[in-house]
């Protein structure tokens, strides 16, 4: 089963409103078998555009990085995340169980 991932860019403009966004959702996350891979840390830009902090999460397959972010109690912690707390871009994508360059 391939595995899924949640990729996400976000400004936080309200550091104490956030707080509270993570609270809310670290029960959706454990219900879904979230694994944070990437959260915050330093980056480097190398093309594109950036957002300050960029979280990558890793779920058991992607049907459930889907449900997760479809669930109830994901949707309740989102109200926490709104403008004017943050903004940002979250992508849910399939991981790749296939060959690897040489």
């Amino acid at each position: 089963m391939t595995k899924g991932y949640w990729i996400g860019r976000v400004d936080v403009a309200d550091l104490e409103g956030y707080k509270q966004y993570v609270a809310a959702n670290a029960k959706p996350f454990a219900a879904y078998g979230a694994k944070f891979l990437v959260r915050g840390g330093q980056f480097e830009l190398m093309e594109g555009q950036a957002r300050a902090r960029n979280v990558v999460i890793e779920f058991p397959s992607y049907q459930a990085a889907l449900d997760c972010y479809r669930s109830a109690d994901y949707q309740a912690a989102m109200k926490f995340r709104g403008a004017p707390v943050a903004v940002g871009d979250i992508l849910v994508v399939e991981g790749y169980d296939g060959p690897q360059p040489g």
